[in-house]
């Protein structure tokens, strides 16, 4: 069994942390020319339910996928590892290739979240390993304790990347699944909401990356489609800018993410504070790349 080289998973964990992290109520204008939807009753359920504590939180010994010669056993979930929760596991690889496991789509009681894994098992052989949620997204999701889990994993052959096996979405409860206070913040102000998909601006956020101040959105996906949420033509206070962004959002799930501005950008306009914004979304087809629309321009005042 082999790992990603160090510095690779190092990569990883940057980008994820950056991405992350956000302020739980961050501070935002009312734009003038965005509807505001209304969410009263979901901030008043969020106030007044408790979370349990994510130590109270086990698993079954439970065998998620079995065929095509390969067995992987959910044995166990620790809530304390040093990037995030980890779902530990048992990998069997009887397929006659050595095989490389990693994890798309994840989310976590209805969040998307990041995570990291990727390992190498040789043919015949067995690993015990883990999946870890990085931590970060869990906060800014606003998720204490982990009531369920859906996954998918890819696997592919290790010499030459081709996909071995791309499992169907795989759904793991926990204990406190059948008590747990489901959830969802959609507070703030609409952005977007067509094609089954809703976008709302939470925030502006100077502190949420080390890249550069981000704007807080949430986004839900109810088309029946695996989407992904990029931006185009970004201006701050009239000058044309990179954003950093990009959001896969399972069919029926919900993120919490952030469109990022490089503050060296900043620097190079002479932006010292951000007053509005003007962008459009790409909507897109996860698996086909089809585009499902691109949005006109969405101005939003700080």
């Amino acid at each position: 069994m082999k790992r990603l080289p160090a510095i690779i998973l190092t990569l990883i964990l940057v980008i994820s942390l950056s991405a992350c992290g956000l302020p739980s109520n961050p501070e935002i204008k009312q734009p003038s020319h965005i509807t505001t939807s209304d969410n009263e009753d979901g901030a008043q359920q969020n106030e007044q339910t408790k979370e349990p504590s994510q130590a109270e939180v086990t698993i079954h010994e439970t065998v998620l996928v079995d065929e095509a010669g390969i067995k992987i056993t959910a044995t166990g979930l620790e809530s304390d590892a040093i990037f995030g929760s980890e779902l530990k596991l048992l990998i069997e690889n009887n397929s006659g290739k050595d095989l490389t496991f990693q994890c798309r789509n994840a989310s976590i009681n209805g969040y998307m979240v990041g995570t990291v894994m990727s390992v190498n098992v040789a043919s015949g052989k067995k690993a015990n390993d883990s999946l870890t949620f990085m931590e970060a997204d869990l906060e800014a999701c606003k998720i204490d304790a982990i009531a369920d889990m859906e996954i998918a994993f890819h696997i592919f052959d290790t010499s030459n990347w081709k996909t071995y096996l791309d499992t169907s979405a795989i759904q793991v409860k926990t204990s406190i699944a059948d008590t747990y206070p489901y959830r969802y913040d959609d507070s703030g102000n609409l952005a977007y909401e067509e094609n089954g998909v809703k976008i709302v601006v939470k925030g502006l956020s100077e502190e949420s990356s080390i890249l550069g101040p981000s704007i807080v959105v949430y986004i839900e996906n109810t088309s029946g489609q695996n989407l992904t949420v990029q931006t185009r033509d970004v201006s701050i206070n009239g000058f044309m800018v990179n954003a950093t962004f990009s959001c896969e959002i399972a069919a029926g799930k919900r993120a919490v993410d952030a469109i990022t501005f490089l503050e060296s950008d900043l620097e190079k306009n002479g932006i010292t504070a951000i007053t509005d914004v003007e962008l459009s979304f790409h909507i897109f087809d996860s698996e086909t790349w089809n585009t499902t629309v691109d949005t006109g321009a969405i101005q939003i005042a700080f």
